[in-house]
């Protein structure tokens, strides 16, 4: 049973800044899908990245531009540095792992932006 653990998020004020990083109890091989989520109560969780074969990026339309996928310092890790945060970003924010046709997700974690 593979386990994620997110970490970095917070409060923040709009066009404020925060990094998101998930880390694995497995190295993160470049064929795994690793991608971000996020879901606000009441609503369906959204894809917000995916880091495909280890170096294809995709983005969800709200974040282009905004929000950086990568892998993380560590082998086990990857990142989402997140930019000109919006109110709209508010949201538990989850990492999933795709290996071997099974999913894998992390618990969430909390990003509230606020002025």
């Amino acid at each position: 049973q593979v386990q994620l653990v997110e970490s970095g998020g917070g409060s923040v004020q709009p066009g404020g800044s925060l990094r998101l990083s998930c880390v694995a109890s497995e190295t993160i091989y470049p064929n795994y899908l690793m991608a971000w989520y996020r879901q606000v109560p009441g609503n369906q969780r959204e894809l917000v990245a995916a880091l495909i074969g280890g170096s294809r990026t995709e983005y969800a339309d709200s974040v282009k531009g905004r929000f950086t996928i990568s892998s993380g310092n560590a082998k086990n890790s990857i990142d989402l540095q997140m930019r000109a945060l919006e109110l709209e970003d508010t949201a538990v924010y989850f990492c999933k792992m795709r290996m071997r046709g099974h999913d894998f997700w992390g618990e969430g974690i909390r990003v509230t932006v606020s002025s």
